[in-house]
């Protein structure tokens, strides 16, 4: 209830700004003015509905209109707010312009009797005609670059996924194990927006890197098995040499009858989850131990995954979100494997993640762990991503001067 009451105030407060600048700002008072204010209320009222509703077979039809407003909503925002000094700059321009106008237009007065017509200064309308101008230009400039924006990213997150390969070296990597190969992906996101063939083509893309483990790091649904069993059909085909493994994000424990079920699907499906367990990878007759926790908004279990291992072999950890490396590091963990943050998907939102997150994208050293991070193959909420495009990581782990 309360993220409901903040989400429709912050929803309030974004629409009477645009109400401001798009249709204040560019139109006189009059029938175009009301049909453009009811036309923006109603667009506001559907970012609400469309974000509860989509949770819900009913709703999925307010998806693609919903999250496409939400998107176009944002970048209007994100272009007006920069508009804001050049127009303010403008506007001071136009009021220091216009007494200059009226003392040269508005006529002497006339000592006796008063006029029979009143007289109005030219300046006031042509004060008014040039804020107008302004406003229009202002909401035009801000309107094709969000529009533009969004279909560019629109076209990126519907888009293949880039596949990034990284080196990752490991001090206590035994050297037989050197060159294992791991294709990690997360933030997958079956939802509304997506169709089979969105997870087919990962499948496939994963396919052709011939990677010894596959991993998927959380968020892989968005509704219940019922809803989208079928979109995760395609995993059965996922081929590595010791397996596929699966930790849980948030987002399966957003949906309607919890992970349990999601589980047991991954299972049939030959993925195998890892909820706060760990297995060994045995590469070249080496050990690696590999583990995985549930998200935070489940309960991860650190000491049943990792407690009494054996810390001379080297360790990787499996988990949803960056920020569980703080606790990751005190159980030696060598590399952790995450996603959640979709690099911030939206450009500027890759500027906000690392207040709640330590990583936003790639790799980094954490309290003395190598954390990965990838963006995700998929997308939430609008289809749409900016600066952040779907990725596929290929990460090759190397022991310390090794090549």
């Amino acid at each position: 209830m309360v993220f409901g009451l903040v989400l429709t105030l912050a929803v309030a407060g974004v629409h009477y700004y645009l109400w401001r600048r798009l249709v204040r700002g560019t139109t006189r008072p009059g029938r175009a003015r009301r049909v453009l204010t009811w036309s923006l209320v109603g667009l506001g009222a559907l970012v609400p509905v469309t974000l509860a509703a989509t949770r819900s077979e009913f709703g999925h039809w307010l998806a693609w209109p919903g999250f496409f407003w939400l998107a176009v909503m944002f970048y209007l925002v994100v272009f007006l707010v920069l508009l804001e000094i050049p127009r303010g700059v403008a506007a001071v321009l136009l009021r220091r312009r216009a007494p200059m106008v009226q003392a040269l237009t508005v006529p002497p007065a006339v000592p006796e009797g008063p006029p029979a017509v009143p007289q109005v200064p030219a300046a006031e309308p042509d004060l008014v005609s040039r804020r107008l101008f302004l406003g229009r230009a202002t909401a035009a400039v801000a309107g094709v670059g969000a529009l533009a924006t969004v279909g560019y990213g629109i076209s990126t997150a519907l888009g293949a996924p880039v596949v990034e390969p990284v080196r990752i070296a490991l001090p206590r990597l035994d050297p037989r194990l050197s060159g294992l190969r791991f294709a990690v992906v997360s933030d997958i996101h079956l939802g509304p927006l997506t169709g089979l063939r969105h997870t087919e083509r990962i499948v496939r893309m994963i396919n052709e890197l011939d990677a010894d483990v596959v991993a998927i790091v959380g968020d892989l649904v968005d509704g219940t098995v019922a809803e989208l069993g079928p979109l995760a059909e395609p995993l059965k085909e996922l081929q590595s040499r010791y397996g596929s493994y699966f930790v849980t994000g948030n987002h399966e424990f957003y949906t309607a009858n919890g992970p349990g079920e999601w589980m047991a699907e991954l299972e049939r499906l030959d993925v195998r989850p890892l909820r706060n367990e760990r297995v060994e990878i045995i590469h070249r007759g080496a050990v690696l131990d590999l583990a995985g926790v549930d998200d935070v908004t489940g309960e991860p279990d650190f000491e049943r995954a990792l407690g009494g291992r054996d810390r001379s072999r080297s360790s990787v950890l499996l988990a949803h979100q960056p920020v569980q490396v703080a606790k990751a590091a005190g159980y030696g963990v060598d590399l952790q494997l995450s996603g959640h943050t979709h690099g911030g998907q939206m450009v500027p939102f890759n500027l906000i993640v690392p207040m709640q997150q330590p990583v936003v994208s790639g790799l980094a050293t954490v309290d003395g762990v190598q954390v990965y991070v990838t963006r995700g193959a998929g997308f939430w909420g609008p289809p749409v991503r900016v600066g952040a495009p779907p990725e596929i990581t290929l990460a090759e782990l190397t022991h310390v001067g090794g090549s």
